[in-house]
């Protein structure tokens, strides 16, 4: 890390708060990274002050109002709540001397006004019965459908943690501005008032006035001729009667950048011939929460305050917030030329993460965590909880002693295994011990930050950030040094094992996109090597971890993830693309489709180097070697891959943006249920079949059009084809199915649905529990898992799919969905001679479409893509058709051959090993074979190289580019991968027996040239040298 060549800073006597002296303010401020000045702006409001012109005459009648409140006394007239001679003072205060801006009196009516002014002096007499003026406390509020008032007492640059103003603002976030679309937004102006509440009482009234905002149904017509938003087109009314054209002009050029960007803008102004700084940030609606309350925190942690704050929305679905924010007189603290630079940097951090725990009204730079400490507190806490060695060496040496294949043993495994991921570890004592131990996860944040904080560059040396400086007030530790700290300083070893989960973060943290000016969400590249070998022991390749707050953080989100990402990886073995998975798991009531955008961002992020001062920077990357990821589409993300691949474009992803996402083959369920139809001598018409994964799946959309099974029109009992292509051609979920096509004893039950009476009389109480379970229920010939959860069949529920007298459900089961079973619900049901292929076999269609449309992308320029591969007036082109039957011939070959494999191999043994296990091996040899390839000489022997190429790129890409531009174009790690799955594929599945070839020839070659040590690559080597 580079040492400022300016000032390092000072620290104040007796505090830990750097500070710089006076003399080292500076003229031009800048941004470090950003290489722009903060903008200066003439000491003129922002907006125009409203006059009331009917204040005097509404004035009067609340004088009236008040006077005549009161209670009705026995004897007496009628006692008014304020003494009457108190009346005109207290009015003429309220309106005169308390400072209160006109919008308010403008807004509300006689009644409201007076009601508060009553309110107010029954505080005041609230506080004089406790002899403390400081307990004056003021809290009025008015709330309709058009908007809402809210006034309370305040103290500047501080947060309240108790009373009216501690949860002000985020009620705000929750009643209106995080909620806001085009359609119901709500605009809020808020302002400290500048009159104290009365003469014995300093405390100030904050006011806050959301308004409804109203947007023209006919917008005005545009003055613009470059074909730009005009701003005036897209604001409310009451926003364009008060908003300066300065201001104006600040906002459309923010709402530009908007527009252009993913993430947050965010600009400074400083205000001529004052202290004040106005912050504007802009963002798209619905792109944060909570996100104006966690503002407040945060210049206050900086010890700044507001005079004005406003937010402005746009019927584009643009959001800008506005801040007057001015130094906090008297206090020990930076200066604002500094603390505005730093809330400017983190503004961006609490745009990802604003409702975090870690970082808290009342925090301040003299306790309690910045926003860059609290952030990275949240990121450890979410590693922790998925980390931490949760099963420990009891349950190894209990795993150790029971046998696995023993069914009740393997129940009772699995259900120690889950309580222990599920009890150990929680969230809630992670937390607890986060908290207790503030100064271990600083010193744990410096050392993460003295790893990835970028250099500084000559912007920012000239005036380091706070951040910055903390960082170099501190001396960090060695990871020994460290350890033994945390060591020292924690009672027990629970505590010691979340801290070090910390410190094993740091150190496996690759690279990450926490220090990025703008970001959506936080991403990390990590290394796996801290995964216990107990709970995985599989080790991955490499591991992103993504996070903002839409995620609950389901304990078991990363299991199931290694899970589907292991399956993938053992379905991948003949291409050249490595198994990956990614999942995200919604908060209830986020946008699916927000969070996967944010997703994406945030992959690209660490895909792409940063070259944007100010915006998108360049990180400290530990990997150092380029990476490229490919998005296939899943659940509820098919929609979205045509977003991704051009976002990737916007980003700057010139080389990569058309083959980052893909689509999927209908073809993907074909091969093993045809093969098993050939093998066996069935006819489809024959066949039961039950299906799960309804026709806006990818796979039950494929199985609906595919298969004659489902061709029972008019028989008792069976689905109506017709109705289900007709769902699966439009992709609409299975509730859709015309009810009046179903046979008499056909039914249709949603998941919402309580209470549904089924044809043969019994009642469901609970659709989604009924969902849940209806595979356990059904019996047919086949069954083809092509949707539902992972582990849906399991070692506790397996045995319902056998009857008491043991006869199975089904007599056949292709797995198109992924882990529908687990391993050891796979092999019970085969010891049942249940006809059973995995999913890493069966369900392998997609993803060698993908990985063909990623070698397209990768194979094509961005010309020849748009001409080639996108369609024209609604019709492909003649390569595209030629190379969808590529495709498709491609899925056939691959699914025919490893059927037959597995199929022969089974035979051969005379069932003896179960086919789960025989899919397993090939997967795993072919993926060893492959591994072995890529890191041997073979594919530097050139006429190998040309003759494997030929063969693995489909006819038509080399028919239409040429093999020699496709070497030149393809990236040389991608050629390897290709060259070595191909290999591997064509070496293994083509074998007669797999397991007797492979004894055979690495018997051979070990004999005659490679001695005891000899490989199957080793068998390719002699083979080269026989054909020389």
């Amino acid at each position: 890390m580079s040492t400022p060549q300016s000032s390092t800073p000072a620290i104040r006597p007796g505090s830990g708060t750097p500070f710089f002296p006076d003399d080292l303010s500076v003229a031009h401020l800048q941004v470090p990274g950003q290489h722009n000045e903060i903008q200066r702006l003439k000491n003129v409001p922002g907006y125009t002050t409203p006059v009331f012109k009917g204040k005097e005459e509404q004035r009067a009648k609340v004088q009236a109002n008040v006077a005549a409140k009161g209670v009705s006394i026995p004897t007496l007239a009628v006692c008014g709540f304020i003494p009457r001679e108190l009346v005109v003072n207290e009015v003429n205060w309220f309106y005169s001397h308390l400072g209160i801006d006109d919008t308010y009196f403008q807004a509300e009516s006689v009644e409201v006004i007076s009601d508060h002014i009553i309110a107010l002096f029954g505080a005041k007499v609230l506080a004089y019965t406790k002899h403390d003026p400081s307990k004056l406390v003021i809290d009025l509020e008015t709330i309709d459908e058009k908007g809402a008032t809210f006034i309370h007492t305040s103290s500047p640059g501080k947060n309240a943690t108790e009373g009216p103003g501690a949860k002000c603002e985020s009620r705000i976030d929750e009643l209106y501005l995080n909620k806001s679309t085009p359609e119901n937004a709500f605009r809020l102006e808020t302002y400290r008032s500048q009159g104290s509440i009365s003469s014995t009482a300093s405390q100030q009234l904050r006011c806050y006035f959301v308004a409804k905002c109203n947007f023209p149904k006919v917008p005005p017509p545009s003055t613009r001729t470059d074909g730009k938003t005009d701003i005036r087109t897209v604001s409310d009314t009451a926003f364009l009667e008060k908003a300066s054209e300065n201001t104006l002009d600040i906002y459309q050029r923010v709402m530009w950048n908007v527009e252009a960007r993913f993430g947050p803008v965010i600009e400074v102004f400083e205000v001529e011939g004052s202290r004040e700084r106005r912050m504007v940030i802009g963002y798209k609606m619905g792109g944060t929460s909570q996100f104006f309350s966690a503002l407040s925190n945060l210049y206050h942690f900086y010890s700044l305050y507001s005079a004005r704050k406003y937010v402005e929305q746009f019927s584009n679905g643009i959001t800008i917030v506005c801040l007057y924010l001015n130094p906090l007189p008297g206090a020990n603290a930076p200066p604002i030329e500094h603390s505005i630079v730093q809330v400017m940097k983190e503004a961006s951090l609490l745009y990802c993460l604003s409702d975090n725990p870690f970082f808290y009204p009342g925090a301040g730079p003299s306790g309690g965590h910045a926003v860059q400490e609290a952030t990275y507190a949240y990121c450890g806490w979410v590693f922790a909880q998925h980390f931490c060695n949760r099963l420990g060496p009891a349950y190894l040496a209990l795993k150790n002693i029971l046998d696995e294949s023993n069914t009740t043993h393997a129940e009772v495994l699995n259900d120690i295994k889950r309580r222990f991921r599920e009890e150990t570890f929680t969230r809630e004592s992670i937390a607890q011990v986060i908290h207790a131990h503030a100064d271990l996860i600083n010193l744990l944040y410096v050392n993460f930050a003295m790893t990835h904080y970028p250099e500084a560059d000559e912007a920012s040396q000239l005036m380091p950030t706070l951040s910055y400086q903390r960082l170099r007030t501190q001396m960090p530790l060695t990871d020994e040094e460290l350890y033994d700290k945390i060591r020292r300083s924690v009672p027990n070893k629970h505590e010691f094992q979340v801290l070090e989960s910390f410190l094993i973060f740091n150190k496996h943290v690759l690279k990450t996109n926490f220090y990025q000016p703008t970001k959506v969400a936080l991403s990390f590249r990590l290394a796996p090597g801290f995964l216990p070998e107990v709970e995985y022991p599989k080790k991955p390749f490499g591991m992103f971890f993504y996070h903002r707050n839409y995620s609950i953080n389901q304990r078991m989100l990363f299991d199931e993830n290694y899970g589907l990402a292991s399956t993938q990886s053992l379905k991948n073995k003949d291409i050249p693309e490595g198994g990956a998975k990614g999942t995200i798991l919604p908060s209830l009531g986020a946008s699916p489709r927000l969070c996967f955008e944010k997703y994406v961002d945030a992959v690209i992020d660490l895909l792409i180097p940063g070259h944007s001062p100010g915006i998108k920077e360049k990180l400290v990357d530990l990997y150092g070697k380029p990476e490229l990821l490919f998005f296939g589409p899943d659940e509820g993300t098919a929609d979205l891959m045509d977003w991704a691949a051009l976002h990737a474009r916007t980003r700057g992803a010139d080389t990569w943006w058309k083959s980052f996402t893909t689509g999927k083959s209908a073809e993907t369920l074909g091969g093993y249920v045809l093969g098993i139809y050939k093998q066996l001598g069935l006819r489809e018409k024959d066949i039961t079949k039950v299906q799960t994964g309804g026709p806006d799946g990818d796979l039950g959309s494929s199985g609906f059009c595919l298969h004659v099974i489902v061709r029972c029109f008019g028989r008792p009992g069976c689905l109506n084809r017709e109705e289900l292509v007709r769902l699966a051609k439009l992709r609409v979920p299975v509730a859709n199915f015309d009810k009046s096509k179903l046979s008499k004893d056909g039914y249709l039950v949603r998941v919402e649905d309580q209470d549904v009476k089924l044809p043969s009389g019994e009642v469901v109480l609970d659709g989604t529990d009924f969902r849940n379970g209806a595979h356990l229920r059904f019996k047919a010939d086949l069954f083809v898992p092509c949707g539902g959860r992972p582990e849906a069949v399991n070692i506790s529920n397996v045995a319902a799919l056998v009857d008491t007298e043991g006869k199975p459900h089904f007599k056949y089961v292709v797995e198109g969905a992924n882990l529908f079973l687990t391993q050891q619900a796979r092999i019970y049901l085969e010891k049942r001679k249940v006809v059973l292929f995995k999913d890493s076999s069966t369900n392998k269609g997609g993803v060698t479409s993908s990985s063909l449309e990623v070698l397209a992308g990768l194979a094509l320029s961005t010309q020849e893509y748009i001409d080639l591969m996108i369609f024209k007036d609604g019709k492909p082109s003649e390569f595209y058709q030629s190379y969808v039957r590529d495709i498709q011939q491609k899925i056939i070959e691959n699914a025919a051959a490893e059927f037959q494999c597995i199929w022969r191999e089974h035979v051969r043994l005379q069932g003896a090993k179960p086919r789960t296990l025989i899919s397993d091996e090939l997967s795993i040899t072919l993926n060893d074979l492959q591994e072995e390839l890529e890191n041997s000489d073979l594919f530097d022997y050139e006429p190998s190289r040309r003759g494997v190429m030929k063969h693995a790129i489909p006819k038509t890409l080399v028919d239409q580019v040429g093999l020699d531009t496709l070497l030149q174009r393809l990236p040389e790690s991608y050629q390897r991968a290709l060259f070595s799955s191909w290999v591997a594929a064509h070496f293994v599945c083509l074998t007669a027996t797999l397991t007797k070839l492979i004894v055979l020839i690495s018997r051979t070659v070990q004999i005659y040239k490679y001695g005891v040590h000899g490989s199957s690559v080793d068998f390719f080597h002699f083979a080269r040298d026989l054909a020389a």
